[in-house]
C-alpha cells in the first residue's frame, strides 16, 4: 500500500515538473516545444504556388488538418480560428492559417480557393498528390481514414482534430484539442509575438 501511494505521489510530483504545470508555462494550449516532428511541409496553396514553412517565417503560422466536405469539426474550427483572428485586431496581420486538405481528391487549389477564404480572405488552403498528402499527415502525426457513404459526396473522412500554431521564427510551439476556443489561442499568440 505503501509503495503504491509512493509511486501515486511521484507522478504527481513529476506531472507537476512538466511544462504545463500552473506558473510554469506562459501558454494555456499544450506545449511541445521541442518534439522532433512537424518540423515543415511542401504543398501547393489554393493559387497554385509551392508553399513550405519558410514562406511565413516572420509569422505566427496555425496549421489545421481537415477536407471541404467535412460537415461540422472543419467549419467549426476553420469559424474559430477567424474569430481568433477578429479577435487579435492589429495583430491578426502577424498570422497566417493554414488549412491543409486530407481529401486531394477533391480538394484541389480550385475547390480550396471558393472553401477556405469564405472564413477569412487571409487563410490560405494547402493541397498535394496524396502521397504528399500522407507524408505531411504523418509528420504531425494526424489520422485520417476514408469511410464509405451513402450521401451524395460518396465517403467521409474520419480524422484527428488538432491544431498546430509555429512561433515566428518557424518552430512548432502548441497544439490545441478540437474545442479548446478562442481564448487561450488568442493568448498564446499573443505570447508568442511577444516572443516567447
Amino acid at each position: 500500500m505503501a509503495y503504491r501511494l509512493g509511486c501515486v505521489l511521484l507522478v504527481l510530483l513529476l506531472g507537476a515538473c512538466g511544462p504545463s504545470a500552473p506558473g510554469k508555462s506562459p501558454f494555456q494550449g499544450t506545449d511541445i516545444t521541442g518534439v522532433d516532428w512537424g518540423k515543415d511541409f511542401n504543398l501547393t496553396d489554393q493559387h497554385g504556388q509551392r508553399r513550405t514553412l519558410a514562406d511565413f517565417r516572420g509569422k505566427v503560422v496555425v496549421m489545421f488538418f481537415g477536407y471541404t466536405h467535412c460537415p461540422d469539426v472543419c467549419p467549426t474550427t476553420l469559424s474559430e480560428l477567424a474569430l481568433t483572428l477578429k479577435q487579435l485586431g492589429a495583430d491578426a496581420s502577424k498570422v497566417q492559417v493554414l488549412f491543409v486538405t486530407l481529401d486531394p481528391a477533391r480538394d484541389t487549389p480550385a475547390m480550396l480557393a471558393q472553401y477556405v477564404p469564405t472564413f477569412n480572405p487571409s487563410f490560405l488552403g494547402l493541397t498535394g498528390t496524396e502521397s504528399e498528402i500522407a507524408q505531411v499527415a504523418q509528420a504531425f502525426k494526424v489520422f485520417y481514414k476514408k469511410q464509405d457513404s451513402a450521401s451524395k459526396a460518396g465517403y467521409s473522412l474520419d480524422h484527428s482534430a488538432n491544431t498546430y500554431v509555429f512561433d515566428p521564427q518557424g518552430r512548432l510551439r502548441l497544439m490545441y484539442v478540437f474545442g479548446s476556443g478562442t481564448g487561450p489561442m488568442v493568448h498564446d499568440i499573443k505570447q508568442l509575438l511577444s516572443g516567447k
